[in-house]
């Protein structure tokens, strides 16, 4: 085995695809134009249609049972480090996760490749800080992971850090001060070429990736003089690796040119309980990232899981506004999914298979949530997804041209009128159930 903490030391990277120049303190370029190819148009159009998706946070972090941020709160990265000699996930099994994954109506998994902690969870030549030269484990869980998503036809999207809180080339931002590190050492030339040449890696040897999922931006926002990260050339390096991949970026950002995707963390757009989220909604596909308890990555203690019906229930909100929900699970460090997040994939499986069709390949309806619930739209179809209605008559404030009404399950029909406030649709009671979901057909 490698010697484990060499990747402290000064690195020598060759060149791949990086300025020469130190990272000018501008803001990035906005004026630049940017044009999908028609690659990128298609796995957009597929992502848009997919609705659901299942993110991974898994790394060393695990094994200390507090969350993916560990390392940015007191431990020295030296000490750190040396968990990655007892990291060993005897219990990883690649088919049943994408099994697990697949049986909830997930379509795609955006697993973290490297995190802010600088550990990489794939077999890279760039680092010997990694799940395959510096664990006993010695094996590859992301290309175990691919071939599986490959296998089973779901997506596969790969989760990158721009930060790193542990090599000295990277110029410290406002998190990761105690780590052991010399804040007043940095290198970004050094740092670029490697973010890059892990990001060849990543687009070379594990197959179709359909997205690069960039996270960290944000640890330069304070700066005086804007950081420059450099992504128009990072952006196009990975176009052109894969013309199919798409780029998104956690940044909390209106989307800088180059960007497939729009992130929006722990909010669905437009919202921003969460004060991540503010920036305008653009007209890229969206995604709003969630948790199922509290955490992203394992917390030993977190143990309180949002139920079932109010998971489904941000899934159809997210749908009937025009996103995809990307549901977070913090695998254990045995390499096994907790029990109840296995749950809750099974509950929402069960779900999916009967109302999948009001979610998958449908947009968002003509107009915004209700107190009552949300609509989604699929060509002159809509369906009107009732989640908590405070009476049995439903307002939909929309000038609709309505030829007929039906519950979606048993194909009821359902009364429905017209005035100028909307269409309003008369159930026969209030309906109690996580979603009830009426079918329109329009003129």
């Amino acid at each position: 085995m490698k010697h484990l903490l060499k990747f402290i030391a000064p690195l020598c990277l060759s060149a791949v695809f990086a300025g020469d120049s130190m990272a000018a303190e501008t803001e990035p370029d906005r004026d630049y134009i940017y044009v999908p190819s028609e690659e990128v148009r298609q796995s957009q159009k597929e992502f848009a249609s997919d609705r659901f998706g299942i993110f991974i946070h898994w790394g060393i972090y695990s094994m200390f049972g507090q969350g993916e941020w560990y390392l940015n709160y007191g431990p020295d990265a030296r000490e750190y480090a040396k968990a990655a000699r007892g990291f060993y996930p005897a219990d990883f099994n690649a088919a049943e996760w994408v099994d697990a994954i697949k049986d909830s109506g997930a379509r795609y998994v955006t697993f973290t490749s490297r995190h802010h902690d600088g550990f990489s969870m794939f077999d890279t030549a760039q680092s010997d800080y990694d799940i395959v030269d510096a664990t006993p484990f010695n094996r590859d869980v992301l290309k175990e992971l691919a071939d599986e998503c490959h296998k089973k036809d779901i997506s596969l999207h790969l989760y990158y850090s721009h930060l790193d809180w542990t090599r000295p080339d990277y110029p410290q931002g406002r998190t990761g001060h105690t780590t052991g590190r010399d804040s007043t050492v940095n290198d970004w030339n050094s740092y670029y070429k490697f973010m890059n040449a892990q990001l060849t890696e990543l687009l070379t040897n594990y197959g179709p990736v359909r997205a690069i999922w960039f996270d960290g931006w944000w640890d330069h926002d304070e700066d005086k003089v804007p950081f420059d990260w450099q992504l128009r050339d990072q952006y196009a390096m990975i176009h052109s690796l894969q013309p199919s991949c798409m780029v998104a970026n956690n940044h909390h950002q209106t989307p800088y040119p180059g960007e497939d995707i729009q992130i929006f963390e722990r909010d669905l757009p437009g919202e921003n309980t969460a004060g991540l989220s503010g920036q305008d909604v653009s007209r890229l596909p969206l995604e709003t990232c969630n948790t199922m308890n509290g955490m992203w990555g394992y917390k030993v203690v977190d143990t309180n899981y949002k139920d079932t019906p109010t998971l489904i229930r941000y899934l159809v909100k997210a749908a009937g506004m025009g996103a995809n929900l990307l549901l977070n699970i913090g695998p254990q460090p045995n390499g096994e999914l907790p029990a109840t997040a296995l749950q809750r994939l099974r509950d929402i499986g069960k779900w999916m298979r009967i109302y999948g069709e009001t979610i998958y390949g449908t947009e968002a309806g003509p107009f915004p949530p209700q107190p009552w619930g949300s609509a989604t739209q699929k060509d002159k179809t809509l369906y009107v997804h009732v989640t908590s209605a405070p009476s049995s008559d439903i307002l939909l404030p929309a000038d609709l041209k309505v030829k007929s009404a039906v519950a979606f399950v048993d194909r009821t029909p359902v009364r429905f009128s017209k005035s100028k406030e909307g269409v309003a649709l008369h159930l026969d009671k209030v309906p109690d159930d996580v979603d009830y979901v009426i079918e329109l057909k329009l003129k």
